[in-house]
């Protein structure tokens, strides 16, 4: 998963849902502890005092915490994990009804064009 950045919105919250996105997905896993920020920094060509506000952000919302001398650990909290599931999912959702909405879809015409192709049927 790339670290693809815009102008679109602050770099901060871009790299928020990164990092979020790569727990979501298991690159980082609960209990795991994560790069430095200076690593972190490095590998999104971002400065790090962008990627520290990303990540006094993360800990904020629960989803990261600090060991005050060893670096900050994804949590094992699993009602965190399964609400940021369920966020990030319908996050897409409305994007994607949002997307359909534009190529003049209605709500129900998108939802069976989903299913349809869920199924193999387009």
């Amino acid at each position: 998963m790339s670290w693809s950045l815009d102008d679109a919105r602050p770099i901060y919250l871009q790299l928020e849902d990164i990092i979020k996105s790569k727990i979501i997905a298991g690159i980082y896993k609960p209990g795991q502890k994560l790069p430095s920020v200076r690593e972190l920094a490095a590998e999104a060509a971002v400065n790090p005092n962008t990627m520290q506000k990303a990540l006094s952000e993360l800990e904020r919302s629960g989803l990261v915490y600090a060991q005050r001398t060893s670096g900050r650990y994804i949590t094992e909290d699993t009602h965190i994990m399964k609400h940021l599931k369920q966020q990030l999912a319908h996050e897409q959702i409305r994007q994607f009804l949002e997307a359909m909405s534009h190529l003049g879809f209605t709500k129900e015409e998108s939802i069976r064009l989903l299913i349809e192709e869920s199924k193999g049927e387009a």
